[in-house]
């Protein structure tokens, strides 16, 4: 059973770089992809990247593009979202999503780790 941890938000000041970490704590092993969804307040959720599990490819919103980075520990069923240049309009709960069936629409999610980033 896919169980999705998220980790690593916290309290950050503007311009400093923060790393997210989501880890399958049900050691799934067939993963189609997984993503980085963020909310914040008042606002809908929204899409920031995905990474494919098998070929790695990458996809993001236009918002995030040039300084945000998805990668992933295939040992480790993690997936990670590098941010960087960081500013208070990013500040938001930030949710891993994934799918193990093509074709899905993000069918498992975490349960959000909270980033806030400071002026």
């Amino acid at each position: 059973q896919v169980q999705l941890v998220e980790s690593g938000g916290g309290l950050v000041q503007a311009g400093t770089s923060l790393r997210l970490s989501c880890r399958d704590s049900g050691r799934t092993t067939s993963f189609i992809r997984m993503g980085w969804f963020r909310q914040a307040p008042g606002k809908e959720r929204e899409f920031v990247g995905g990474i494919g599990w098998s070929d790695r490819s990458t996809w993001y919103a236009d918002s995030v593009k040039g300084r945000f980075t998805i990668s992933r520990y295939n040992a480790k069923n993690t997936v990670y979202l590098q941010m960087n240049s960081l500013n208070p309009e990013v500040t938001a709960v930030y949710y891993c999503a994934a799918d193990v069936i093509s074709g899905a629409s993000w069918e498992y999610w975490g349960q959000g780790t909270q980033v806030t980033v400071s002026s």
